[in-house]
C-alpha cells in the first residue's frame, strides 16, 4: 500500500460501495440482493438528506484505487451518533487501515458533541467487532435473525464517547 489518503463520498462511489457490499457479503456470507438494496437505501438516504455540519462519510484510497469506508451520520437519538457501511476490499485487511477509518469516524464523532456512537452488525463479522471491542465499544445486544437471506446474529454495539 501506498499513500492512504481518505475523502469524502463523491461522485461514483456510492455506486462503488454499492457493488462491493453486494459483492462481498453473497461471496463470503450468502448474502441475497436484499442486502445490496439495504446498502442502496442508506446511501441515498446519506447523500439526499446529509448533515453536513455532523455527518460524514471517509473513502480510503491509494492512488486511484478505493480501498474502503466508514459513515458517522445521525443516530436513533440527539446525543448519539452511528457508525455506518465500514467496510475494506479484502486485499486492504490485515494492515491497520480499519482501524484508522474507525478512529476518524470516533474522533469525528467525538468533535461534534455526540455522548455515545453505536453500530449494527452480524457476528460473523469477527475481525471487524474485535476492532470495535479493542476500540472500547461494547456489544449491547446479541440476536439470532434471518436477515438477507441466512440465518444470523445480529448485533448493536455503543461506545461512550466521554463528550
Amino acid at each position: 500500500m501506498g499513500e492512504i489518503a481518505f475523502r469524502d463520498l463523491a461522485i461514483g462511489d456510492a455506486g462503488w460501495l454499492i457493488g462491493q457490499h453486494g459483492l462481498h457479503y453473497a461471496q463470503a456470507e450468502g448474502f441475497d440482493a436484499s442486502f445490496e438494496a439495504l446498502v442502496a437505501r442508506i446511501l441515498a438516504e446519506f447523500i439526499d438528506h446529509r448533515d453536513p455540519a455532523v455527518e460524514r462519510g471517509w473513502i480510503a484510497w491509494d492512488g486511484e484505487q478505493r480501498l474502503g469506508s466508514v459513515f458517522c451520520v445521525k443516530g436513533p437519538e440527539a446525543d448519539t451518533a452511528k457508525l455506518r457501511l465500514f467496510y475494506l476490499v479484502p486485499e486492504a485487511r490485515g494492515r491497520g487501515l480499519g482501524r484508522h477509518l474507525l478512529d476518524l469516524c470516533i474522533a469525528h464523532a467525538r468533535v461534534k458533541g455526540f455522548a455515545r456512537l453505536c453500530l449494527w452488525t452480524h457476528e460473523s463479522h469477527r475481525a471487524a467487532c474485535a476492532l470495535y471491542a479493542r476500540a472500547g465499544f461494547t456489544c449491547v445486544t446479541s440476536r439470532p435473525v434471518t436477515s438477507f437471506g441466512v440465518d444470523l446474529v445480529e448485533q448493536e454495539w455503543v461506545l461512550d464517547l466521554g463528550v
